[in-house]
């Protein structure tokens, strides 16, 4: 049953969400848009030219549905200087969007930066929404009309500070954007798929050219050639397997610029709609907190995970000993990942991927029946009760994995446990039902007290 917020009247299961890009000449409304459609004021608004520069992404819905804003700088296409690169990240945004709203003034008409937007919008062939700003009563709807020049279709007459035809608007945004399949019901008995993760330029696109045996990626030297994740599917190990070959996460997301913004938000999505995630770490260099953050972003999702420590043919004896101070120091919270060493540029040991796929996939899905879940509790409580607190010990009474993939357990007991206690809990899980390269879920629901 997928799981459901009241607050947002969203489906919180579903995928990644679309994008959506604001663009448009400078102060036409596209903050003072924003702010109409994610219903609270962030972006910043002032009437004058050029106040927001860089591109900012905000959470929104819309009957149900979820997607993601992003506001960028006033576009002037034939700009220098700042207004050039400013021009340049709105370019982005829209080559990097699933879709865009375009937004005019309605009162001062088509310009000739309106045109030459136009020209730009229509060779990145992503839909357009036409929003004809700033009609704030019905008298001006006919100045939004004259913007079927522009031959992008229908011009929306709204006002983004009023609101008014803003929802006639979204609904034209939802039916242009790509809606996302729910998590649990997409590509049922399909090829596994696989993230291939991890931060810039440590080898994901040769790995991936060397699991399908030929060029598919582009590789380069240069860090961060890869922006939008790529699909392929690969016939390797015997099996056919969907690899998602991602851009490399760089900084935490908002400090990010340009192109790696939008690249972060799409590994975010691609490791969403994986089942296994590689991530894959230069064994040459210490292991870098990007990759932590990565770790914890793939625990944080749910989904299975091998590590691969790649071009291990620059590993010497040296390197090995601090490799594996460091895997005890930073990779404690996921010794259950299997590791493999390989080195993707020449393909030494990546057959040994499949092995690790498969036994990440099995401990992913691994469920086990509430009776022998509760006879494991009983041994565990018997031999290691819970301390006592403040003068209580709480005690389980009852346990049964109320989820696979990823496993997911619920206890019900006479009081909230220790966080030390359930670690032990799960531990125990481990040594005795393995449980290799998944995070496990505990969640516990105290008794509530009788009122007398």
């Amino acid at each position: 049953m997928s799981e459901y917020d009241e607050s947002t009247g969203v489906d919180e299961t579903e995928g990644p969400v679309p994008v959506l890009a604001i663009v448009g000449r400078p102060n036409v409304g596209k903050s003072t848009l924003v702010n109409r459609i994610i219903g609270r004021r962030e972006a910043v608004v002032e009437d004058r030219p050029g106040v927001t520069r860089d591109r900012v992404s905000y959470d929104a819905t819309w009957n149900g549905r979820a997607f993601t804003v992003v506001d960028t700088g006033g576009w002037i296409p034939d700009a220098e200087g700042l207004a050039q690169s400013i021009a340049a990240q709105a370019e982005i945004a829209v080559t990097l969007a699933d879709a865009v709203l375009f937004v005019v003034d309605a009162t001062v008409g088509i310009t000739d930066d309106d045109e030459a937007v136009v020209r730009i919008l229509r060779k990145s062939g992503k839909p357009v929404v036409l929003g004809a700003n700033k009609v704030d009563n019905p008298a001006l709807e006919a100045q939004a009309y004259a913007l079927w020049n522009l031959g992008l279709g229908e011009p929306w007459p709204i006002s983004a500070v009023h609101g008014r035809g803003t929802g006639d608007m979204l609904d034209a945004v939802l039916a242009v954007l790509p809606e996302p399949p729910p998590l649990g019901e997409k590509e049922v008995g399909g090829p596994r798929r696989i993230a291939i993760v991890g931060k810039p330029n440590v080898g994901k696109s040769s790995l991936l050219n060397k699991l399908a045996g030929e060029n598919r990626v582009v590789v380069d030297n240069a860090a961060g050639t890869t922006v939008d994740p790529v699909d392929e599917l690969i016939e390797f190990g015997g099996r056919e397997w969907r690899f998602i070959d991602t851009a490399g996460i760089r900084k935490r997301v908002k400090e990010a610029s340009g192109h790696e913004y939008y690249a972060s938000l799409r590994t975010a999505g691609a490791i969403e709609r994986a089942e296994v995630c590689i991530l894959v770490i230069d064994g040459s260099q210490t292991v870098s907190e990007q990759d932590l953050r990565i770790i914890q972003m793939i625990r944080e999702t749910g989904r299975a995970l091998v590590i691969a420590f790649n071009k291990w043919d620059l590993v010497d004896e040296e390197r090995r000993y601090y490799l594996d101070r460091e895997i005890e120091r930073d990779l404690v919270q996921v010794q259950w990942a299997p590791r493999i060493n390989i080195t993707a540029r020449t393909g030494w040991h990546i057959d040994r991927i499949v092995p690790a796929l498969d036994a990440a996939i099995e401990g992913w899905e691994t469920r086990i029946s509430t009776g022998t879940f509760n006879a494991f509790l009983g041994r565990l409580v018997a031999e290691h009760p819970h301390p006592v607190r403040g003068g209580k010990q709480p005690r389980i009474l009852f346990g049964s994995q109320v989820q696979v993939a990823h496993p997911t357990f619920k206890l019900f007991t006479t009081g909230k446990l220790d966080a030390g206690y359930e670690r032990f809990i799960e531990r125990r899980l481990r040594e005795e039902f393995g449980f290799v390269g998944t995070p496990i879920e505990i969640k516990v629901q105290p008794r509530e007290k009788r009122k007398r």
